[in-house]
Order: C-alpha cells, then sequence, then structure tokens
C-alpha cells in the first residue's frame, strides 16, 4: 500500500506520532497507566508556501523536527523527574513556560552546531591529515565521507550501550512497526504490529544516511584552495544537503522501484542499530499514540478500493 505520510520518533518511555499538524505523545508513566497528549504543531515558518517547494521544504522540515523532537523529548521526561511539583501562579507558570522554551531552542541550536563540528567539520580535517600523499581530489573527497559514516556508525553504537537508550530504540522499533503495519494493510493490534518489520524507508535515521552519502557528491564540487574556505562551504552548503536528501527520503516512502529499493538499503541497514525489538507493553503505546492522531481504519478503506 502507498505511504500513510504518518511518522513519529521514539521519546523517553514512549512514542511521538505525527499526522500533518497534529501530533500525539503517548507515554508509560512510571506507574504503568498510558498518558496520551495532543497537540498542535504550526511549523517554525508561519508561511506554508516554501514547505511546498522541492529542495526548499526539507530544510524547514528538518528543523521542525528537530524543535519538535526537543520538545516531545522534554514532555516524555517530564513523567520521571524526581523533583516535587511546585505549585506556581499563573504569572509564575508563564515565565516559566518562557524559561523553558528558551532553554529547549538554546540546546537545539547548540545541538546544530556540535552536530556540524563532529559530522561536517571534523571529518574533513582528519581527512586532510593525509592530503600531502595524494593529489587526487576524488580520494580526499571519498574518504572524507568514508571518515563521516565511520564517526556516525561508532557514535550510534557507543550511545545504544546506555540503558534509556536502549530501551529508547526498542520504542524506537515500535513506531515503525506500528506504522509498517498500518501500511500493509494489517489491523493496528499488538499481534499484528509484533510480526511487522521494525525497519522503515522514511526513518529519520536512513535521512541522516542519506544527508551523509550526498555531503560526498556535493563537496566533490568545492575546490577552493584555501582550508578555511572549504570549511565554510561544507557549512553552507548544508541545507542544500538537506533539502536534496528530504526529497530523496521522501522518494523512498513513496516509491517500490528496485533502485529506489536499492539505494534505501544502506539506511535500512543502518536503522538494525537504531531500532530494537519492542516487547508488546512497547507496542500498545505506538498503537494509542497512532489512534490519538490518525485514522488508520479509514485510510485502509481508501487505498484497498484504489
Amino acid at each position: 500500500m502507498k505511504s500513510s505520510n504518518i511518522g513519529g520518533q521514539a521519546v523517553l518511555e514512549g512514542i511521538m506520532m505525527k499526522n500533518r499538524e497534529t501530533y500525539s505523545v503517548a507515554v508509560r508513566k512510571p506507574d504503568g497507566e498510558i498518558e496520551v497528549d495532543i497537540q498542535e504543531y504550526k511549523g517554525v515558518l508561519p508561511w506554508k508556501a516554501p514547505q511546498k517547494i522541492p529542495f526548499i521544504r526539507g530544510i524547514f522540515n528538518f528543523v521542525d523536527s528537530l524543535v519538535l523532537g526537543m520538545k516531545t523529548l522534554t514532555y516524555s521526561a517530564s513523567f520521571f523527574e524526581d523533583e516535587e511539583e511546585e505549585i506556581l501562579t499563573e504569572d509564575e507558570a508563564r515565565k516559566q513556560e518562557k524559561k523553558e522554551k528558551l532553554i529547549m531552542n538554546l540546546t537545539v541550536v547548540v545541538s546544530v552546531l556540535i552536530a556540524v563540528g563532529i559530522f561536517m567539520v571534523l571529518p574533513y580535517y582528519l581527512s586532510s591529515i593525509i592530503e600531502k600523499h595524494t593529489s587526487s581530489h576524488l580520494v580526499m573527497t571519498v574518504l572524507e565521507g568514508v571518515i563521516r559514516v565511520a564517526i556516525f556508525l561508532i557514535y550510534i553504537v557507543l550511545i545504544s550501550r546506555t540503558k534509556d537508550i536502549k530501551r529508547t530504540f526498542m520504542y524506537h522499533g515500535a513506531e515503525h512497526k506500528c506504522i509498517n503495519c498500518i501500511e500493509h494493510g494489517l489491523e493496528l493490534n499488538v499481534e499484528n504490529v509484533r510480526k511487522s518489520s521494525k525497519q522503515h524507508k522514511r526513518c529519520g535515521t536512513s535521512f541522516l544516511f542519506f544527508v551523509m552519502i550526498v555531503s560526498i557528491i556535493v563537496c566533490f564540487f568545492i575546490t577552493a584552495k584555501s582550508q578555511i574556505v572549504r570549511v565554510l562551504l561544507r557549512i553552507a552548503l548544508l541545507p542544500l544537503i538537506a533539502g536534496i536528501s528530504y526529497e530523496l527520503i521522501r522518494l523512498a516512502g513513496n516509491s517500490d522501484h528496485p533502485v529506489i529499493n536499492v539505494l534505501s538499503k544502506p539506511g535500512l541497514w543502518v536503522q538494525n542499530l537504531t531500532t530494537k525489538e519492542p516487547d508488546d507493553s512497547m507496542i500498545e503505546v505506538g498503537i494509542k499514540a497512532v489512534e490519538a492522531v490518525f485514522d488508520w481504519k479509514t485510510w485502509q478503506e481508501e487505498n484497498l478500493k484504489q
């Protein structure tokens, strides 16, 4: 069946699912109950036109994913804070909300800067160490890309060793399984979700892998002599790289063409590191998150008729 166009992410002991401008966050609270919160998210831009332009929309979609991801992660973490809840006045609550929003935005900005430094700037300087041993621009560009992918994979392997991240990766698997269950025409229940795949072509992990592959191609055309200029150009071209990668992941999610499937394979393989098999309690959370924002029964009926 075709793509449902719903997506989401794993949060702390829960799952966020987004359908158009509506998203839900389902969290398994410490007492075992599932809390579901439904909200609207309009995006960082008040205008819709740029979000429909190919290669441009991917940039804003990426930023929206970061902002919404941080917001929902913070919400899920609030259920597991040890601090006693303070009773705030309306004015104090408003100030607290503004403070939390500022901290969240700063966290997103700092996270992006750190990611750029680790995954874009560092690979370039590491690859430039052997520049004196080869005059091939192609070899240098490919080597930089290989180093970037290696750092990415090492990073994932290292963080996956922590207990909280392991459980988050299990919820990530539950998120994919729920979407795959729907998109393969199965009734959304624990049994069907359990036997569905934990890999999905529209996953953010695959998007990041496309970013790294596209960056190799784009960086090949950077031929400036100055190292500083080369680094600055790499950073300046990140929006273009993100835009191209978004269109590729969007195409992959809406096509079953053999060529597209082959291009999607590396990203699906990397998902074996970022998704783990969930238990039934996690699947239940995923089902709650989906049903809060998506009428899967009607969607399946409409698509089965086509």
